[in-house]
């Protein structure tokens, strides 16, 4: 398969507040070094803790943080485009929010929301863009008669199809999706995972996937990145990574995650329990980040930090990995 988009050793930095004045600002790398690979028509996900960099790994993806590294983009690096370009460049690549309550303009109807990047782009005419508009609302389960109302007048199911109506709106190639369920109930969230899915197999998209749920991970994406403080720790198909984890982290997310409590997998038991919080990410430790929370880890893990790396069709950063 085409690949369609190929992150080469991402990293972010941002600069942080002096601890006192004449002395350096310290810095917090939030995402290490990151790389993968997302061809097209599949869908990726990202995984990990709160503050393990997946949201911030995706925004640079897209240029929404500033970055080092390559992104190419059908074999364009958008890190290396000028602003003007990187905006015709955002026709091909959109972004669905976390929250529906904040990502609508409140005292705009959502026709003209759902317009509104067809507008900024010049895509078409203005009676073709309002064709595009309402075919879109009926692709993602919207009435007609409903788009001259406001947000506020929607359920959060329906505000975050108003949403996936507008990313759709300019016909992208890549949809960078934000933990797009997790504001919304159990319920609406199948609902909306599997629109997802059905628009994904209907307009070809692929997929970046961001979320703290692995059940929601497995129900969507082909391959799954788990990153830990920064890093990614394990890649793999989705299916392989769900039945035989083979990093520590891995088994210990899928060990606590509610909906895989149940599902056998191989190579490790259950319960498998961390302790303690991760390590800063402004002074990382020497070795394995992960090593102090591990119950698998010897005296390498604390001295040498493992390079992600080939292992039985997936990849893996561990020095006793399985």
């Amino acid at each position: 398969m085409t690949a369609l988009l190929e992150v080469r050793d991402l990293t972010v930095r941002f600069a942080l507040p002096r601890p006192a004045p004449f002395q350096p600002r310290p810095v917090l790398e939030a995402v290490r070094g990151v790389s993968f690979t997302l061809e097209a028509g599949r869908a990726l996900g990202i995984v990990g803790e709160s503050g393990s960099g997946k949201t911030t790994t995706a925004m640079a993806t897209i240029r929404l943080e500033e970055a080092t590294g390559q992104v190419l983009f059908e074999g364009t690096d958008l890190l290396g485009l000028s602003d003007e370009e990187m905006r015709m460049r955002r026709r091909d690549i959109q972004l669905i929010f976390q929250d529906p309550y904040s990502s609508l303009n409140p005292r705009a109807r959502v026709g003209d929301i759902v317009r509104e990047p067809l507008d900024l782009l010049g895509v078409g005419t203005p009676e073709e863009r309002r064709q595009t508009v309402r075919e879109l609302f009926a692709k993602v389960g919207l009435r007609e008669d409903q788009l001259s109302l406001f947000p506020h007048q929607f359920s959060g199911g329906q505000r975050q199809r108003i949403s996936i109506a507008r990313a759709l709106a300019p016909g992208p190639k890549l949809l960078v999706c934000d933990e797009p369920v997790s504001a919304l109930d159990v319920a609406i969230q199948a609902q909306i995972l599997n629109l997802l899915a059905r628009l994904r197999a209907e307009m070809g998209l692929s997929y970046l996937f961001i979320s703290h749920d692995l059940g929601v991970v497995r129900h969507v994406c082909d391959v799954v990145a788990v990153m830990y403080l920064g890093r990614i720790v394990e890649m793999a198909e989705a299916p392989d990574l769900f039945a035989a984890p083979a990093h520590p982290y891995t088994q210990a997310l899928l060990a606590a995650a509610p909906t895989m409590a149940r599902r056998k997998s191989k190579g490790f038991s259950r319960p498998m329990q961390i302790e303690g919080d991760p390590p800063s990410p402004i002074n990382p430790p020497p070795g394995c980040a992960f090593s102090a929370r591990c119950p698998k880890a010897q005296a390498l893990c604390r001295e040498t930090m493992p390079e992600l790396r080939p292992l039985n069709g997936r990849e893996v950063a561990c020095h006793y990995p399985g």
